[in-house]
């Protein structure tokens, strides 16, 4: 018996043992992997805000911008700004956001808020001296200039950004299993049959999906509008991830395709402390209309429009 006991004791600990030491590789080995996507982005090169008229401005949003990009204490679940940039990139041509993406997390609220930045959108490029399409930004001067402008438009800082390229976001939507989406009407694009209603779509079907507008009634903001609902199909498929072996997997595959300014300790701490508080995403809007100017199409935004999705992202944030 004593034997028995012994021989069981052993066992046990080399289990113990060895799944510590399992555990202790995954944790390293993701937290490579989180450090290899990183990449810190420039403080923007102007203060923003949008002033109680509705029209924009040089000074700072006091409440906000003392720092830019602004700490955010996250072990204190404070709410926070993302911009999520899909990249439409070529070799030898930084090519340009082929989608931007605002998202504003409160925990406290339990929601998500989620808009598009429809990238026609007429703006002043910030650092660049012109105004132009809001997606030219990153053809000008990657993550940097683009964050900036952003601020700019909407009058409020961004905290983080994340940028993937297009092919490396259908990874991410294959290895979360796909995306159920409704689709209002049947329509061919990219070689695929998009049938209308329920669809059950992979990580390519999902890109052909959310790329088509010239089909589509509402042109760009159709477009726009089945990119959110895949956007937000992925991340609560994301918030469901508790196996720290597909969160290695997911970020080994996609290590070489997303860019962030999200560090390993607080990619930990939305796990950890935010992740259960998420229980709804909410979707807004940009109004506009379109307009030639010198031939060119451009998504004309009101300064009136700029201070009410101002206004809707200070209030969730709240």
């Amino acid at each position: 018996m004593k034997k028995w006991v012994v021989s069981t004791i052993a066992v046990v600990s080399v289990l113990v043992v060895g799944v510590a030491g399992y555990g202790l590789y995954i944790y390293n080995s993701v937290k490579a992997t989180a450090n290899e996507i990183y990449e810190k982005r420039e403080p923007s090169v102007v203060p923003v805000t949008v002033s109680s008229d509705g029209k924009t401005g040089g000074q700072a949003d006091t409440s906000k911008s003392a720092e830019n990009p602004p700490a955010v204490h996250l072990n204190e679940r404070e709410p926070f700004t993302v911009l999520v940039m899909g990249v439409d990139q070529r070799e030898d041509d930084p090519g340009r956001s082929d989608s931007m993406i605002l998202l504003t997390v409160n925990p406290a609220k339990q929601s998500i808020l989620m808009f598009n930045i429809p990238r026609d959108t007429r703006t002043e490029i910030v650092g660049h001296g012109t105004t132009d399409k809001i997606n030219h930004a990153y053809a000008f001067g990657g993550v940097n200039m683009s964050v900036a402008t952003v601020e700019h438009f909407l009058g409020y800082p961004v905290n983080y950004y994340i940028k993937v390229n297009m092919e490396g976001f259908a990874k991410i939507i294959d290895l979360l299993g796909g995306v159920e989406v409704n689709n209002p009407f049947a329509f061919q694009y990219e070689g695929y049959d998009f049938k209308q209603g329920d669809l059950k779509l992979d990580g390519s079907e999902a890109l052909a999906f959310s790329r088509m507008r010239y089909d589509d009634p509402r042109g760009d903001l159709g477009r726009n509008a089945r990119q959110r609902e895949i956007l937000e199909q992925v991340i609560n498929n994301a918030l469901k991830i508790s196996n720290v072996v597909k969160i290695e997997s997911l970020l080994n595959q996609v290590g070489d395709s997303v860019r962030t300014d999200i560090t390993f300790d607080n990619m930990k701490t939305f796990v950890t402390d935010y992740r259960s508080d998420l229980k709804t995403i909410e979707q807004v809007e940009i109004k506009g209309q379109g307009k030639k100017i010198n031939g060119i199409w451009y998504y004309m935004v009101s300064d009136e429009e700029r201070q009410r999705i101002h206004n809707v992202i200070k209030e969730h944030l709240q």
